[in-house]
């Protein structure tokens, strides 16, 4: 493996995932049978419902059981997703051996079912298994609350609340530390301060690059969000946005004009990461109130080094996070707004 930034030899790599946020397959390889997916089997599968759907993404998210030999079951998050079209598969889909049903015609219009052969008709299927109930709730479409997060919130509720918790991070050191997934990493700075890596996120099939989805993730330990940067990560993060776009433009031919690169905030786990996306693609997490460009990041900091310790930050929240009831508690949140006259 290359040093000093220098670009990987690259294979194609599968897709989903933190240990509770991603990673969820226990496998790193496209051919991985079931019985290697962490015990998890569609034969002794069961539904139980439907958490949440969209027409829109083409998206499903179910909660279903899965017996075992003694008799328990487990509890098992399963993801369905309608993957995007390749160009290269597109004669395989309209020819001789699909079948296209007539649905109705009218004049020159027509619709139609088209029936592809099993090889190119993929569902993206992301499993959760065992789940806990954590997981099930996060999956479940519930109401949404707006935070403004004052500096003073960040120090005596958000910060106190993650101390508190135990989110283990252990897969992302498996990475960095080349323990698990080092076939996947595409870039790699490896400068313990300054450096990161570069892999695809699990979201992305890696079989079309309209969907581009890549994150680099910060050598550097200790930093957990937006809220810990400084002036003195502006080296770090000024390597991420040069060396990731030329990275990207080598290996995919995209250039830096074509991505979009930024922060969530809230992340998904507490380890530093930024996100790389094609433009072109409607990536999750990209709405206003959680993403946040790289490039205003490093721009607000060499503008004040301490910018993230004073600016409120807003971010959104589920009903039933214990990080809202936190909130609530420090009557920071309304549960109804009143118009007085």
């Amino acid at each position: 493996m290359a040093n000093n930034g220098s670009e990987l030899g690259l294979g194609p790599g599968p897709g989903p995932g933190p240990d509770e946020k991603k990673r969820k397959l226990g496998f790193s390889g496209p051919e991985a049978s079931g019985s290697e997916r962490g015990g998890f089997n569609l034969e002794c599968f069961r539904v139980e419902t439907i958490l949440r759907e969209s027409a829109r993404d083409k998206t499903i998210f179910i909660h279903g059981k899965v017996g075992q030999d003694n008799g328990e079951a487990q509890d098992a998050v399963v993801i369905l997703e309608k993957t995007p079209f390749c160009e290269e598969t597109l004669p395989h889909l309209l020819n001789k051996d699909a079948d296209l049903c007539l649905q109705m015609r009218n004049d020159i219009y027509s619709t139609h079912h088209l029936h592809p052969l099993p090889a190119f008709n993929e569902i993206k299927t992301t499993v959760v298994y065992p789940a806990t109930e954590k997981h099930i709730k996060k999956y479940l479409k519930q109401e949404m609350y707006l935070i403004n997060e004052t500096a003073e919130d960040y120090k005596t509720i958000t910060s106190p609340y993650l101390e508190s918790q135990s989110f283990s991070i252990q897969w992302v050191y498996n990475i960095l530390e080349k323990k698990a997934e080092a076939d996947r990493i595409i870039y790699e700075n490896p400068d313990p301060q300054d450096g990161f890596l570069l892999i695809p996120d699990l979201k992305w099939n890696q079989k079309q690059v309209d969907d581009l989805y890549l994150i680099a993730i910060c050598q550097r330990h200790g930093l957990k969000s937006l809220r810990d940067l400084t002036g003195e990560h502006l080296s770090m993060l000024q390597n991420i946005l040069q060396e990731g776009q030329v990275a990207i433009s080598k290996r995919y031919n995209i250039p830096g004009s074509q991505l979009r690169i930024y922060f969530h905030y809230q992340p998904s786990y507490y380890h530093l990461h930024i996100h790389f996306t094609a433009l072109s693609y409607d990536a999750p997490g990209t709405i206003v109130e959680r993403a946040h460009l790289l490039s205003s990041v490093i721009e607000n900091l060499q503008t004040d080094p301490e910018y993230y310790q004073k600016r409120t930050l807003t971010f959104a929240l589920k009903a039933d996070d214990p990080l809202l009831q936190r909130f609530k508690e420090a009557g920071r949140v309304k549960e109804r707004d009143y118009l007085f006259t």
